[in-house]
């Protein structure tokens, strides 16, 4: 296997795994045109001019250029990087672009930010939520967590035990419904909530 044949192993698995936002051609140098193109979505030809006119002409002193923007055919933004690849000897062989189809990322940024306008947000109704004892519980609960630098997901039965405990002495308990929820949300036996809640009472 020639040292083409490994750039263009290279290329094509970059544009595989980035599929199919991706796309990457190799340039040589010496002819100045594209020798191997992966996910060809830039409408370039096998043999067509490299266009490479622009690089400096010390190019052995180059690694990478960009990265930098430049405008698909079809009107779509392309952030790409250009990597100079070289031979055993260090002299400069081929170049890889990696062109990078941008536009879609911005779409998908333009959607979450329209989806998460503030501006579009109502007060929670008053008549409504007057005793939402779910959103206290929640609210409490995150805060807790917070100051202790927590996760829901990395509680330990210890860290449990005293979230329960801080609950109940807020009050999330004197609903009917407190007590499932809590556990459900702790990921814990009702049981063990009822055992702990208990104790609490038969201490007060």
């Amino acid at each position: 296997m020639n040292t083409l044949d490994n750039y263009k192993a290279i290329a094509d698995a970059l544009a595989t795994l980035l599929f199919p936002h991706v796309e990457v051609i190799i340039h040589e140098l010496s002819s100045q045109t594209v020798v191997h193109i992966a996910n060809n979505f830039s409408k370039r030809k096998l043999g067509d001019d490299s266009a490479l006119d622009d690089l400096p002409q010390d190019i052995a002193s180059l690694s990478n250029l960009g990265p930098y923007e430049k405008l698909n055919w079809n009107g779509q933004k392309l952030r790409s990087i250009s990597s100079v690849l070289r031979n055993a000897r260090g002299e400069a062989e081929f170049m890889m672009c990696v062109n990078m189809n941008f536009s879609v990322l911005e779409q998908a940024r333009d959607a979450l930010d329209a989806l998460f306008q503030v501006s579009r947000l109502m007060p929670q109704p008053d008549a409504l939520f007057k005793d939402d004892w779910q959103e206290r519980i929640n609210t409490f609960l995150h805060s807790w967590l917070g100051e202790r630098q927590l996760s829901l997901s990395t509680l330990n039965i210890k860290h449990k035990r005293e979230l329960v405990e801080a609950l109940y002495a807020e009050g999330a308990f004197e609903g009917r419904s407190g007590a499932d929820y809590v556990a459900n949300v702790l990921n814990m036996g009702r049981a063990t909530v009822y055992k702990y809640l208990k104790a609490l009472r038969t201490e007060a």
